[in-house]
């Protein structure tokens, strides 16, 4: 028995003007999808508990079957499980931006989030900076760890993991005044925040940006920190060997730490130019040898952030057709198989970031794939509320793909 989980990263969406009055996945074309929702069951799965961040971290921990309440202690200590970096129980983890900040249109001419992302800076660029970064500020417990494209670590050796934080994409266009670190080590991170920009001002890379036209790495923004985590693997739960294929350091850290073997894809990268084709191929094939696979596409939720829900739209009927598609047609070779399709969360083009409502997903297994008379159904948020079938604690639909009983609450 073969068992999949497509992470569709932030595919959820609300009604979008562009598209008519419609969500992504109403808009798009994807039937494939489609397909899994009419034959299989769909519904809505709460991926966020309450109080919880709308974040990936706590979004795909519930997607694997972790309870985030209980397992959850900060982005940044899984995507440094993912780098394989070694943490002390005392030790803090923070995610890394590197960002690009621009004075705003006032008076004060106060400094706003322009690009969390700087511009999707490529890895190589990214490297250059990271290592002067750490040739001058490193020491002391400090440590920085390069990862991919904007997304960085910083390691605090003995630090404090309680400042209040906020995630840089929560705040776009935004000043950034009012969102700098905050309470007991405060004063250390927002020193270090200074100091980067001080050496980012004029630093080689960002000049050839600048001539390039295309936006700076202006500063570091810490957020996502914490501790050590320590969750049991899915082989020790369900008795399967697994995969994850992903190139965004927290999925692949979630992976790692529920025991799964990584997959680098050639032309896997986290965007919108992400070679779907290729991640379906090396899924497939990782199959062969093992039972369970998670692929994550991060595309969907990046269109999101760029506020282009017709990017989203683009992106959902790429996977539909790149991924799902091939995925379905190649699986009947290797037996028997169950197939779970959601997002994370959802990520409102309107809003740039993430939202906690519930999300909908479509569980098929390989014996509802066969041609029957269903009515014919789509994969959208509407339709997936309109089934009343809600699953109310999230992390309990992975049982249903290992062919449990599904757990649902009043919708």
């Amino acid at each position: 028995m073969k068992y999949i989980i497509i992470h569709g990263d932030g595919m959820a969406d609300w009604a979008c003007d562009e598209l008519g009055g419609k969500t992504p996945l109403q808009a798009a074309h994807k039937p494939n999808m489609d397909l899994m929702a009419t034959r299989g069951t769909l519904g809505m799965v709460a991926t966020i508990p309450k109080g919880m961040p709308s974040g990936s971290d706590v979004g795909t921990m519930t997607m694997l079957g972790y309870d985030p309440a209980k397992y959850h202690t900060g982005r940044a200590p899984i995507e440094a499980a993912s780098q394989g970096i070694e943490m002390g129980p005392r030790d803090v983890v923070f995610r890394m931006n590197l960002v690009s900040l621009k004075p705003g249109d006032n008076e004060s001419g106060a400094m706003i989030m322009n690009d969390f992302t700087s511009g999707h800076i490529t890895s190589e660029e990214a490297a250059q900076i990271v290592a002067d970064l750490r040739k001058e500020l490193a020491g002391d417990g400090i440590e920085f760890f390069n990862g991919v494209s904007y997304r960085h670590l910083m390691m605090w050796r003995g630090g404090i993991a309680t400042t209040h934080l906020t995630p840089p994409h929560d705040i776009t266009g935004k000043p950034v005044e009012d969102h700098l670190p905050r309470g007991a080590g405060a004063d250390l991170l927002r020193d270090l925040t200074r100091r980067s920009a001080e050496i980012l001002r004029e630093h080689p890379v960002n000049k050839a940006r600048r001539d390039a036209g295309k936006a700076e790495a202006s500063s570091v923004w810490f957020w996502g920190q914490g501790t050590r985590p320590s969750v049991p693997t899915l082989k020790d739960r369900f008795g399967v060997d697994g995969s994850v294929i992903s190139a965004v350091d927290l999925v692949n850290g979630l992976g790692r730490l529920a025991g799964l073997n990584l997959i680098k894809v050639p032309g896997a990268t986290g965007f919108l130019d992400t070679d779907y084709a290729a991640k379906g191929r090396y899924g497939l094939e990782s199959l062969k040898s093992r039972d369970f696979l998670l692929l994550h596409i991060e595309a969907p939720d990046e269109a999101g952030h760029m506020c282009r829900a017709d990017l989203k739209k683009e992106a959902i009927e790429r996977i539909d057709e790149l991924i799902i598609g091939p995925m379905l047609e190649g699986l009947g070779a290797l037996g028997d198989f169950a197939i779970l399709l959601m997002p994370d969360h959802a990520t409102p083009s309107q809003l740039k970031t993430h939202s906690p409502e519930p999300v909908p997903f479509a569980l098929m297994t390989s014996a509802q794939f066969k041609p029957g008379g269903s009515t014919p159904r789509r994969y959208t948020e509407d339709e997936g509320t309109a089934t009343g079938v809600l699953v109310g604690d999230g992390y309990h639909l992975i049982e249903s793909l290992f062919g449990s009983p599904l757990k649902t609450t009043s919708n």
